[in-house]
């Protein structure tokens, strides 16, 4: 049967990093030894003081629907975060609470753009960005970025892509995929080009907490208000922790932003989960030595998936600043038959990985690049070991 489907809709893609995930775990099903790192997630539970709030909500019958822009309780811890950790004064009202940072950013593409309005961000993007740009009538325009620039984009770049249908920038720092992360120095540049010319800037800041190093985050918004005006800033709760599946995110702006947004969100979901919404609070508000914990972990696997990656023969990377991702450059392996196959892209090496090493990765060519792939440290250190052993077995053979 041939079905009259949206022409909007079906220009839709897959998420590949979805698809590369569910590959491995179908593998895995099987009893096939697979070692993933494709998955965005991180390896641990959510603390205990956040499951225990979660559960007093079940207990006490916080199951009901909540104002569909979020429980106030949680709103003003938000806005706590915000002063403390960003120097940023917002009142409940330029709050929303989503579904996760993903929903959020959707929101807010919805409430700004008018068909046609191009939306600019950094090639390799996240791999939503373009699909939600595109579903929300817009037109996604991608500037290629270097990595001896650390993947970031500048003015330069900018003014090279500006027309009179730009309407929004997306930053992502610390990025996914590339774990970049843009300078107060940069940060500065870019705010006085968007207030010149008057663009919007949703400002992706849902791996915060994950800066390594004498790296610091610092959010676009707090320079002064005329940028904070036109900022939107996204975060959550599920990289920072560990709550991929209670579904919360959040987002701070103007008021005027903030209810197109609300009221976007009222017809298309009504309120996120009211357990994981007074849990949030807990998060946000509570003891943070688990993030703190988290984050050790987090920069032993890197230092030692960057130092070992760059041992193997073909293979290349830079040491990510923030998140927990390292973007492999495979170039040198470009051209070449390995165990037989030739290798042409990021998803013939992927696929390679994933069927002679029982390694799943992400190819580069979701995130816009095909030189590359992603290998998630969001896993065991024995993982980790064990994954590159077969990575290094492959390629240098």
């Amino acid at each position: 049967m041939n079905f009259n489907l949206s022409a909007k809709g079906l220009r839709i893609a897959p998420s590949i990093t979805l698809e590369i995930t569910a590959k491995a775990k179908a593998m895995k099903d099987s009893g096939i030894d697979v070692i993933s790192f494709g998955a965005g997630e991180p390896d641990f539970n959510t603390p205990e003081n956040i499951q225990q709030e979660g559960i007093r909500a079940i207990k006490e019958g916080l199951t009901r629907y909540t104002p569909a822009s979020g429980i106030v309780e949680l709103k003003k811890a938000v806005c706590e975060k915000f002063k403390i950790d960003n120097g940023l004064e917002y009142k409940p009202s330029n709050i929303i609470i989503s579904s996760g940072a993903k929903h959020s950013i959707h929101n807010a593409l919805m409430a700004i753009l008018n068909p046609g309005d191009e939306v600019i961000f950094a090639v390799p993007y996240w791999v939503s960005y373009p699909e939600l740009v595109s579903l929300a009538d817009g037109v996604p325009v991608c500037i290629e970025t270097k990595e001896e620039n650390d993947f970031k984009f500048n003015v330069e770049d900018l003014n090279k892509v500006l027309t009179d249908k730009t309407k929004a920038i997306i930053l992502n720092s610390p990025s996914n995929p590339t774990g970049s992360i843009y300078s107060e120095e940069e940060l500065r540049a870019i705010a006085e080009w968007a207030v010149k010319n008057n663009i919007f800037v949703i400002s992706d800041e849902i791996y915060e907490k994950l800066i390594y190093d004498d790296n610091k985050h610092v959010c676009i918004a707090s320079f002064n208000e005329e940028i904070k005006r036109l900022t939107i800033v996204i975060n959550g709760m599920s990289k920072s922790h560990a709550m991929t599946g209670w579904r919360i995110g959040y987002a701070a702006a103007h008021e005027e932003i903030i209810k197109v947004m609300s009221n976007i969100q009222s017809h298309a979901t009504s309120n996120p989960c009211s357990i994981s919404q007074y849990a949030s609070v807990e998060g946000l508000s509570g003891d943070q030595g688990s993030v703190e914990e988290m984050k050790k972990h987090f920069v032993e696997r890197r230092n030692y998936m960057a130092e070992t990656i760059n041992s193997i023969k073909g293979l290349s990377c830079r040491k990510p600043q923030g998140a927990f991702y390292i973007m492999v450059n495979f170039t040198q392996l470009l051209g070449k038959t390995v165990k037989g196959k030739v290798i042409n892209s990021s998803l013939d090496f992927a696929n390679l990985l994933l069927d002679e090493g029982k390694v799943a990765v992400v190819p580069g060519i979701a995130f816009g690049d095909d030189k590359y792939v992603r290998l998630s440290y969001a896993t065991s250190m024995e993982n980790i070991k064990n994954g590159l052993e077969r990575i290094k077995q492959i390629v240098e053979e």
